[in-house]
């Protein structure tokens, strides 16, 4: 079998739960996912390529084209829920000119796995985990009869009916092979807090312990490769594609400690010239975890901090303190490891004040960046579940169903609007970042000239070109739309204004 993989590019929603202007600069991540794929379909024998058009700025027809030259047997793409109609999009016109059956998998696919395949064009999807899946798969696709029952874990149609199959097998993502990165243009990604090239992300866990209300991973199963896997990974990447950095996409990275502890020994060991970052909870590491962490090459972790208010903390059952958090961060910054704090705007019980003090935490936590998302109720947590069981409806569904528009979806659980929710998401950002003594420390930590440039036009775009970002708070201050890019006297009153 010929496989062609495609990860397209997708448009800004309005029911995203990052504001515009951080999607335009979150940064270009390899699409793991499909490498994955890929690498599965290589070891059972299959032809692969991967189009990542969207890192590629490809366009449908410029897409078209190199799938026409690879000719392949099937088409495979991954479906999130929230940009599900970008890639329907896609596959409807390359179906349309191909005429080879599609193949998709995802997240989404585990939530909504009827309403998915609904669409015509989409022959179709896996389940869950493709290991087994693919494999079984392919081998009916070249039979004459094929038995699309007998694959594990597979979304198909027959007689227009829409069938999934029992997946019996245990996944073992240790026995899971390194992402096909071959077929990917590494030397391309990147994300906003990148500091050395190459770049790529890896995932060494599936599936979190904990219970956060606003995470569609929450008390969902810990599947995690041994240390010796990881490390072998990591070393492919630096001496097969020149990565110089790495950022760890577990959920959780350093829920087990000892697997923490054995994948810094075993790097200390290889004395490889990298960086990594990684995700963290502030309750699972420790000084002495931290320090090892640093000897191995950790050079940033990003915290789900969510708010600075205790009492929000508890609502989305985050299970830390505040107290924690400033502790953390403050043995980080000693250590000289940069952090990241995660931040919800219009939480559970959140206010103009809450949130206020929230932003206030993380100015005085001196995070060396900041993340501020509207809390938003995704699919499959236990948010959305309260959602759906309050109104009676499920967006996603209708919205993967095609009946239902993009818009911003409703917050019950808040007293603040979704416009309130935007704007103080909006003012969150220009806050922190606008600092002049933050300002000035960012510059000296620069480590390249296109970090530098990067930053630079987030900065300004974050500042000067979001739309107006005024409240009824008189301290919420809005600026002029029409500021000049280069107006360095406006820039300056604009900069003495967010102090206040």
């Amino acid at each position: 079998m010929k496989l062609a993989l495609v990860f397209n590019p997708f448009k800004y929603k309005i029911h995203e739960e990052n504001i515009r202007i951080v999607q335009k600069y979150f940064g270009l991540f390899p699409p793991l996912s499909l490498a994955w794929v890929a690498a599965i379909a290589e070891q059972a024998g299959h032809e692969v390529i991967i189009i990542d058009a969207r890192t590629l700025r490809l366009s449908k027809e410029e897409t078209l084209k190199r799938l026409n030259e690879f000719k392949p047997d099937i088409m495979g793409f991954m479906m999130t829920t929230y940009m599900f109609s970008d890639t329907l999009e896609w596959i409807r016109f390359l179906k349309k000119n191909l005429r080879i059956p599609v193949l998709v998998g995802g997240y989404n696919l585990r939530v909504y796995p009827r309403e998915s395949l609904s669409h015509p064009e989409i022959d179709f999807g896996v389940l869950n985990q493709a290991y087994y899946t693919i494999p079984a798969l392919f081998k009916e696709l070249v039979k004459y009869y094929p038995d699309f029952n007998s694959v594990p874990g597979l979304i198909y149609k027959k007689d227009n009916k829409i069938i999934i199959t029992p997946h019996p097998q245990k996944i073992d993502f240790n026995k899971f092979p390194n992402p096909a990165r071959h077929l990917l243009p590494n030397e391309l990604y990147a994300e906003f807090t990148t500091e050395r090239k190459n770049f790529t992300v890896m995932v060494t866990s599936l599936g979190c312990p904990y219970k956060c209300r606003f995470c569609e991973a929450g008390n969902s199963y810990y599947n995690a490769r041994s240390p010796e896997r990881v490390v072998n990974e990591i070393e492919e990447c630096y001496c097969e594609y020149g990565i110089r950095e790495i950022d760890f996409f577990d959920y959780e990275f350093t829920c087990d400690r000892e697997r923490v502890l054995r994948i810094c020994n075993l790097l200390q060991e290889k004395n490889l010239d990298f960086s990594w970052a990684c995700r963290s909870r502030v309750d699972t590491v420790d000084k002495i975890l931290l320090e090892k962490m640093k000897k191995s090459g950790c050079s940033r972790i990003y915290f789900g901090l969510e708010s600075g208010v205790q009492k929000i903390l508890n609502n989305v059952d985050k299970r830390i303190t505040v107290k924690q958090a400033s502790s953390i961060i403050d043995i980080c910054r000693n250590l000289k490891i940069k952090t990241l704090g995660f931040f919800l705007i219009g939480a559970p019980g959140d206010s103009r004040e809450t949130v206020k003090k929230t932003v206030r935490f993380a100015m005085d936590s001196k995070l060396n960046y900041v993340q501020f998302s509207k809390c938003l109720a995704k699919p499959s947590t236990s948010l959305w579940k309260d959602l759906t069981c309050k109104t009676g409806e499920d967006y996603w569904k209708e919205w993967v169903l095609g009946r239902e528009k993009d818009r911003a979806l409703p917050r019950p659980w808040t007293e603040l609007t979704n416009e309130d929710i935007d704007k103080l998401t909006k003012w969150a950002y220009v806050r922190y970042y606008s600092r002049p003594a933050f300002i000035l420390r960012s510059l000296l930590n620069l480590k390249s000239f296109i970090e530098f440039k990067r930053k630079l036009f987030a900065y300004f775009d974050m500042c000067f070109f979001q739309k107006n970002i005024s409240t009824n708070d008189e301290k919420f201050l809005a600026y002029n739309e029409n500021i000049g890019f280069f107006s360095k006297i406006n820039i300056i009153r604009y900069i003495r204004k967010c102090k206040k």
